[in-house]
């Protein structure tokens, strides 16, 4: 047991379970500051403005226009000027109420768009890498697509990692229903897809099991064998780091028990793959979100991405608790006239929990020196599209959380001047992440003020 170290796991009939930190096990004078981490989460389908931003509580729902149409909203002023006030927390942004002190709202940020693609495409595949048009033309790309932020975070807070990024989906559908560049934004480069995972037993598979063993030989007796090891292992521990591990051990079983539980609903419809029509939204959605806060715990990787929902895919699916009945999340997002505007806010508000749930989360995860799984993250959640009936590519909103080990000041609205580009706010980020990069795409600078 002398040689136990961050990367010690335990082993069971070919499972691999990457233990969190445990101090008992480790020389004080060895133990390794927490690595800064970084998550994303994507909303599709753009937001109901008037509930979300500040300021625009006022508005009028809007009606379904094109991408061009939507540019004479670029001539009106700012519903704020530009600058930092104490953050309003807007009918949307409810569930984040307990967390005002670690999230901050940027508004006004552009994103580049190019006349004649798809609005939802181009929301998806090109939100992180902001390529411009410009430079697309130069280099002859058809889509504005590039390196993503995600992957050259990754090169640097990946290095040594088991997976030096971590793409993950909540789109349950087995068969495509659109261009992959509506269900993606993880790209190595241009054309080079980093394929997110969608089933939750596929993403268990990946973090937990060896490459040679199917979760489906081993799924009754991996937990019992891994907890046997573990209550070995207890003996050796202090009492803080046996509770440390039956909270971890409880995290691994309670995944597995939802994973089953979400296999027998599936086996009750009669198809053999999970679909958003019988698979519960809410329930699937934190499962996901639970693998990926065990995979930033165990030091499998450092960066991941999280996409929320398809950009437009035009198939109902199931959100328990919101609606009796499956709906269609893009169909909705163009009838927000008249009380329609109060639906679709619904599935907002939805999606917010989510983002308030792996807050939460992270929240109440220790590391080696005390500090939270939060405290070392930066854990954004943003939208490619600023309105759903609109498809206005500019003026997008993007909620910040956690510190990445800053000193830096939450509780923030910074309204961003018109026409700020969003690689504005990728740039920064990076910085902060400890990249040594002086521009991202079409940056034309930092936002200092966003860790000041």
């Amino acid at each position: 047991m002398k040689n136990l170290s961050r990367r010690k796991f335990l082993v069971g009939n070919g499972a691999l379970l990457t233990l969190p930190f445990l101090s008992s096990l480790a020389k004080a004078n060895k133990i390794a500051g927490p690595a800064r981490k970084f998550v994303l989460m994507y909303l599709p389908n753009g937001l109901v403005r008037r509930c979300f931003i500040p300021g625009e509580g006022d508005d009028k729902s809007p009606g379904f226009k094109t991408v061009k149409g939507s540019e004479k909203f670029r001539g009106n002023n700012d519903s704020i000027p530009p600058g930092s006030y104490p953050l309003q927390l807007t009918p949307t942004m409810k569930p984040l109420s307990g967390h005002l002190g670690n999230i901050t709202l940027l508004t006004g940020l552009d994103r580049p768009y190019k006349l004649g693609g798809d609005a939802h495409a181009q929301g998806a595949s090109c939100y992180l890498s902001s390529v411009s048009p410009e430079e697309a033309s130069v280099k002859k790309l058809r889509f504005l697509q590039g390196r993503t932020l995600d992957h050259m975070v990754g090169e640097k807070l990946g290095r040594g990692m088991p997976l030096k990024t971590l793409e993950i989906s909540c789109n349950g559908f087995a068969k495509p229903k659109e261009s992959i560049r509506f269900d993606n934004i993880s790209w190595y480069g241009v054309d080079q897809l980093a394929p997110s995972v969608k089933d939750p037993q596929a993403l268990y598979d990946r973090l937990f099991l060896s490459d040679d063993v199917r979760y489906n030989e081993h799924l009754n007796e991996v937990t019992s064998l891994v907890l046997a090891d573990a209550k070995f292992l207890s003996l050796k521990l202090g009492r803080n780091d046996r509770d440390t591990l039956d909270a971890f051990m409880t995290m691994i079983r309670d995944i597995e028990i939802r994973i089953s539980r979400l296999r027998e609903l599936v086996s009750q419809a009669g198809i053999t793959r999970p679909t958003d029509e019988v698979l519960p939204r809410g329930e699937y959605i934190k499962l996901q979100c639970d693998l990926m806060i065990a995979a930033l715990q165990m030091g499998i990787t450092n960066v991941t991405t999280m996409m929320i929902g398809p950009e437009r895919w035009n198939a109902s699916m199931l959100y328990e608790g919101v609606f009796d009945k499956p709906v269609v999340h893009h169909s909705m997002s163009h009838n927000q006239k008249g009380e329609g505007y109060a639906k679709l806010q619904k599935l907002d508000l939805f999606h917010m929990e989510k983002y308030a749930y792996v807050l939460s989360r992270m929240k109440d995860v220790k590391e080696a020196d005390g500090s939270s799984l939060l405290d070392n993250s930066i854990v954004a959640c943003g939208v490619g599209l600023g309105d759903g009936a609109t498809h206005q590519y500019f003026d997008l909103p993007l909620i910040l959380a956690g510190k990445a080990q800053a000193h830096s000041k939450h509780g923030r609205h910074l309204q961003c001047r018109n026409g700020t580009p969003i690689s504005n706010a990728w740039l920064t980020i990076a910085q902060q992440l400890g990249l040594e990069m002086d521009r991202f795409a079409n940056s034309t600078g930092t936002i200092p003020e966003l860790f000041s």
